[in-house]
């Protein structure tokens, strides 16, 4: 016979082995979606198990999960009316672990609106919850169903305002504000959330991988780098000398105009660079700011002779760099060497050496990828040929207004037309959105070098034409890649100096002949122009000169280009002219630091004599076919050197009204000229600062041979080279042609 004590433990065994018994076909019955089987069980337990409070928990859920929602809170209710208010503290706790397990189990299943209505059960029984209000926004993202004002109303910015001690998920708080940031960046309470965020931040580096990208976002393709600084600002709090952050406050700030903190925090980036490249790249940001500022040519040019030394001692050096991003800056930091000086021998041997340095690191950092593009078989020599265009310009930008028409005009019977948009923007950009319809096919890119050049390798593009040069680096990696087995550089720029780009696109006036005794790739010169257009759109005048107080009679001499093409020099040779010429007014234009404008001409026009009541300082206007109607006022047009205008100087000529360029050497010191000779016209090129002087002068007081040029000008609307992109466009297509000979000559077994 078993005593007492052994018949109690065999009962107790057996009640715990059929407690885990039910527990399991409790939890069968849960996976398997059989909830009222699972409710019975629950109330089955609690009839056995009256002060059992977790099958309270459980029987709410089961109802809870068949919709029941008032049945479900009936039901948590009563078990918790008879308790002290320890209990009823205890008791929440554990039916909130309760919902959230199974919550964390719904997502998992991908039943994110169940996981939602699960959680908002949560959030009504504890309001203050910071983790489930976190896992409320990433399910309302997993749903697709996010805004900014449940980003509000949750109370989530509020909540990380006032408490500075919660126990967050740090890593669901990340993921969070990284959701956040892709669906809603722009938003105000966005820059509210980040800013709350910080106290709570534990991983600094994960916080920066969250923010950074998504301020890149805001800066480039949406266009708000005032906001983008903010982010950055922010982070800054945390990590106050991190270098890469403070590279691109710099920019973000010079971008918004606000050229005082762009200079400041470059100066501050320089300062804490260590490394050569480093340094190479944060004078680039000082002489960024000097320069887009305008006005600042002398300390612009003592930032650019200390650069210089130091790239000429990395050219020396010839390092292997370990960083991606570090190789790619240097393709842009010598960008400012032509606005400075026309010096093409010498500029040209720092940019083919600095791409030379780039291109045999990303060849070793990318080493597979690269290898594997020049693998490429050639299987035939008459083919419809696959003409890839990539760009970051292709919207509203000079280039986007220019490359359009070699769009328009392609001969689709004899090539595929391929587009890589870089950096593809988000804003409202109808060129843009115009560009996206014009390509055979048409690529959507991002940034990520290494993914675009991937992409055009699959597409077996056959000649890839790069519109940008050194204005972007990642397209300069790509172009080191070897993506397509013929490259060519064309419109956006002087060429890039990347050894793996075979051709510059010219034409017999913007290169001189002995410019292939300095350019690494080879020169194809098109037979007349390089560059053509039908026309441009032009609307309405907003400007009159009783606006500017300038009699009907005055003689209006105008210069539209950006801060640093106003070379001090040539500054110098206008106001010359305004004082030679009686009853003349001169209109400055362009983006720049007002102030600093304002100082650098009325300084040059007291030394030269002139009366500085004798310039005008416009803004910039809404459109670019506003800016083209406003030239009407104007009977002059005075070009920059050593950089001309590009696109301005098309929009001059294509409105009729004589220009003064003078000649140089390199590309950008010969776009006017080029154009001027495309258009038919002569008067107007100088190639001495005498000529460029007296020519202003002339013209300026010359009514009649202003009249006869602009007479001219506007019947070479129908003749001349300049204004016929349709036949500009069968020369660049015969040219490819060409190239595809030459390479399949050379290339086929």
């Amino acid at each position: 016979m078993k005593s007492p004590e052994k018949i109690n433990l065999t009962t107790a065994e057996s009640a715990l082995r059929n407690l885990v018994n039910w527990q399991q076909q409790a939890h069968q019955h849960l996976v398997l979606g059989d909830y009222s089987k699972a409710e019975n069980l629950y109330e089955e337990a609690i009839t056995a198990e009256p002060e059992v409070r977790s099958h309270y928990w459980n029987l709410g859920l089961m109802l809870l999960l068949q919709g029941q929602e008032l049945e479900a809170q009936t039901t948590w209710l009563l078990a918790m009316a008879e308790g002290e208010p320890e209990q009823v503290d205890l008791w929440t706790a554990e039916l909130i672990q309760v919902l959230q397990k199974e919550a964390t189990r719904q997502e998992e299943l991908g039943s994110y609106s169940v996981a939602w209505a699960l959680r908002q059960h949560i959030r009504e029984i504890s309001p203050t919850e910071a983790n489930n209000l976190l896992h409320l926004l990433e399910l309302a993202f997993k749903q697709e169903i996010f805004s900014e004002e449940q980003l509000v109303s949750l109370g989530v910015i509020e909540l990380l305002k006032l408490e500075e001690s919660l126990s967050l998920d740090s890593d669901l708080l990340l993921k969070v504000l990284q959701n956040v940031l892709d669906n809603a960046f722009v938003a105000p309470s966005s820059l509210e959330l980040v800013e709350v965020c910080l106290p709570h931040v534990q991983d600094v580096r994960g916080f920066l991988v969250v923010v950074l990208p998504a301020s890149l976002k805001i800066a480039y393709s949406v266009g708000h780098p005032g906001l983008a600084a903010r982010f950055l600002e922010l982070y800054l709090s945390l990590d106050p000398d991190n270098v890469e952050v403070l590279r691109h406050l710099a920019c973000f700030y010079q971008n918004a105009k606000d050229y005082s903190k762009g200079i400041d925090t470059a100066k501050l980036c320089h300062s804490l660079s260590k490394t050569l490249p480093d340094q190479i790249f944060s004078s680039y940001l000082v002489l960024r700011g000097f320069m887009s500022a305008g006005g600042y040519w002398q300390e612009a040019d003592e930032v650019s002779q200390h650069q210089e030394s130091l790239i000429l001692s990395l050219i020396k050096e010839q390092p292997l760099l370990s960083e991606q991003a570090t190789v790619q800056r240097l393709f842009t930091s010598a960008y400012f060497l032509p606005y400075l000086r026309d010096e093409p021998e010498h500029n040209r041997y720092i940019y083919n050496q600095l791409a030379q340095l780039c291109q045999f690191n990303i060849q070793s950092y990318a080493k597979e990828q690269a290898e594997r593009y020049t693998q490429r078989v050639v299987k035939n020599q008459t083919k419809l040929l696959k003409i890839g265009y990539i760009s970051h310009c292709l919207r509203n930008h000079s280039v986007g207004w220019l490359a359009r028409w070699i769009f328009k005009y392609h001969d689709r019977e004899r090539f595929h037309v391929y587009s890589y948009l870089v950096n593809y923007s988000q804003r409202n950009d109808e060129l843009q959105a115009w560009y996206v319809n014009q390509g055979d096919q048409v690529y959507k890119a991002g940034s990520n070098g290494l993914e675009i050049a991937e992409k055009i390798h699959k597409d077996e593009i056959d000649i890839l034409i790069d519109l940008d040069s050194i204005t972007l680096d990642t397209t300069c990696q790509i172009t080191s890649l070897k993506p397509a087995p013929i490259q060519a550089t064309w419109l956006g720029w002087d060429a890039s100096g990347v050894p793996a780009v075979d051709y510059f696109i010219a034409d017999p006036y913007v290169l001189p002949e002995s410019a292939q005794d300095y350019y690494t790739e080879k020169i194809w010169r098109l037979p007349q122009t390089y560059i053509a257009v039908d026309g441009f759109e032009v609307a309405v005048p907003t400007l009159r000169r009783d606006h500017l107080d300038i009699p009907s009679d005055g003689v209006v001499y105008l210069c539209s280009q950006r801060g640093y093409k106003r070379h001090p020099d040539t500054a110098r040779l206008q106001l010359k002219i305004l004082k030679e010429v009686p009853n003349s007014y001169f209109l400055i234009k362009g983006l720049a630091d007002k102030d600093s404008i304002t100082s650098f001409f009325s300084q040059i026009a007291e030394e030269e004599g002139v009366n500085c009541d004798r310039l005008r300082f416009l803004p910039q206007v809404t459109s670019e076919a506003v800016h083209r109607a406003n030239l009407g006022i104007v009977d002059v047009v005075l070009d920059t050197y050593p950089y001309n205008g590009a696109t301005t100087t098309l929009e001059v000529l294509w409105m009729g009204i004589p220009l003064v360029t003078r000649v140089g050497q390199q590309f950008a010191a010969r776009n006017s000229y080029t154009m001027m000779m495309n258009a038919g016209i002569t008067e107007g090129i100088a190639w001495t600062d005498e000529e460029y002087v007296e020519w202003g002068i002339r013209l300026g007081k010359d009514s009649d041979l202003r009249q006869q040029i602009s007479w001219r000008l506007r019947q070479s609307r129908q003749t001349a080279p300049l204004w016929n992109a349709k036949q500009f466009t069968r020369d660049m297509e015969d040219a490819y042609e060409k190239m595809w000979s030459n390479y399949v000559m050379n290339n086929i077994s």
